[in-house]
């Protein structure tokens, strides 16, 4: 059973990541890595070029994936990563998975 402080402590952070994002495996490898860090979420490819994250898990786990989206990937270039918190209330993720481009 989860405490109350873990629920305190929950975060959720929407992520752009801009550059060379696509078409170079870049989602499935934030599956897989966002599975091992415990967060959950989403990712999807935005119509823009642009992989579009909702992150969610502590403030620790969140900054480790923002900084393995930057730098984690080598077949990735990222110009711009921006990082938007979001403000309780917000829907809570079971999982990571990825979604359809928007």
């Amino acid at each position: 059973m989860e405490s109350l402080d873990n629920d305190r402590t929950l975060e959720s952070w929407l992520v752009r990541a801009y550059g060379r994002v696509q078409g170079i495996g870049y989602r499935d490898a934030c599956v897989r890595h966002a599975r091992v860090l415990g967060i959950t979420g989403w990712v999807r490819n935005r119509m823009d070029e642009s992989v579009e994250a909702m992150l969610q898990g502590s403030s620790e786990q969140l900054a480790d994936m923002c900084n393995w989206l930057r730098d984690g990937m080598p077949a990735a270039i990222v110009d711009k990563l921006d990082v938007t918190p979001q403000p309780p209330p917000f829907p809570r993720f079971d999982h990571f998975e990825r979604l359809p481009t928007l």
